[in-house]
């Protein structure tokens, strides 16, 4: 967090009259852009860099855009520490402060994570959808009281583990993952009540159904711009993929089948598993994995990876022609610059 120094007018008056305006700390400016293929020069720089905007977190995740010009001229930047159990908020005047603290629930020694991970824009305005581990739920945040209510938390009679990510289609059906995470215990806690870390379905009459339970580690997920496909990202070090499936017009989910598998490149030199993920207006995925920001077209070719030296967990596009993405990367927030649009989260990121 930046400090301000404040000086009465008399001397900042007798200050400028003689010294020169003092410049702007530098943006520290990290990573790489690896191609892969040629065509990834069409979405982003292969020169670009990323800036480090904030640090000091333990592991921010589930960054989402908010276009709000009464909060900031630009809009602004929510995103989790989810071990923290803090929402932060960041816009280009302030920099990084706490929005939401406790995010989740209060801590305890069988939660390793209790604050929230993935966050989205509700279909109401004012409002945020919100995976919330701690509290086991999905919950809907008033943004103005930061009050919660609870959207599900239950499958089956069950209490789910710890939802993780989400993504809601035009249609108001909802799609979110649930593996162990929030547990110290994980697979083993005492507190696991779902017999899978399953990928669930809330259709927009309430009626939850079990998508997939055969991932050991469901997590990022995300829609096609057309939302006639469903993304996966699996964060088992041992299976690291991305599934794919079919979205049938009454919402429902079928065809099941790998987009990419990664799990040769799984290792020391390329930090980090299959978690969050993106799409731009084109259909091109934007997907946190092994080395960073992995890229794919709609067809499954590997275009390249956006490496900014250590693990990302999460992505979103930001700013006021959304060609900013922005990545949440373990401790750190960092954007960078594309040529690319992303698709406008479906839901409603205006104030009340």
């Amino acid at each position: 967090m930046m400090m301000r120094t404040t000086l009465s007018i008399a001397m900042a008056l007798a200050l400028a009259s003689c010294t020169p305006a003092t410049p702007p700390a530098p943006v520290a400016q990290v990573g790489e852009v690896v191609v892969a293929d040629p065509a990834l020069a069409r979405l982003i720089d292969p020169n670009a860099k990323g800036e480090v905007l904030a640090t000091g977190f333990g592991w921010s995740e589930g960054p989402v855009w908010i276009a709000d010009a009464s909060v900031s001229g630009s809009g602004y930047l929510l995103f989790s520490d989810v071990p923290g159990n803090v929402i932060h908020r960041w816009d280009a005047d302030g920099g990084s402060v706490e929005f939401l603290n406790p995010s989740g629930a209060p801590a305890t020694p069988d939660l390793r994570e209790p604050g929230t991970n993935g966050l989205i824009p509700s279909s109401k305005a004012g409002h945020l959808l919100a995976a919330d581990h701690g509290n086991r739920a999905v919950v809907e945040i008033n943004l103005t009281t930061k009050q919660k209510t609870i959207v599900t938390d239950r499958f089956g009679g069950r209490r789910y583990s710890s939802p993780n990510d989400l993504v809601l289609a035009s249609t108001g059906d909802l799609y979110f993952t649930d593996p162990p995470y929030g547990f110290a215990a994980g697979d083993a806690s005492t507190l696991k009540e779902q017999p899978v870390n399953g990928v669930y379905h809330r259709a927009p009459d309430g009626t939850v159904t079990l998508i997939d339970g055969s991932l050991g580690r469901p997590n990022g997920i995300a829609l096609s711009p057309d939302e006639r496909r469903l993304y996966v990202a699996n964060s088992d070090p041992k299976r690291a993929i991305w599934m794919i499936y079919d979205r049938a017009t009454d919402g429902s989910i079928s065809g099941g089948r790998v987009f990419f598998d990664a799990t040769t490149l799984v290792g020391d030199a390329n930090p980090g598993l299959p978690d969050g993920m993106r799409t731009d207006t084109a259909g091109n995925l934007f997907a946190t994995g092994p080395g960073g920001v992995l890229v794919f077209a709609p067809d499954g070719r590997w275009l390249g990876t956006i490496r900014v030296g250590g693990s990302v967990a999460n992505v979103t596009f930001g700013g006021p022609k959304r060609d900013i993405l922005f990545l949440t990367a373990h401790d750190r927030l960092i954007r960078i610059p594309t040529k690319t649009q992303g698709q406008l989260q479906v839901g409603s990121n205006r104030p009340d």
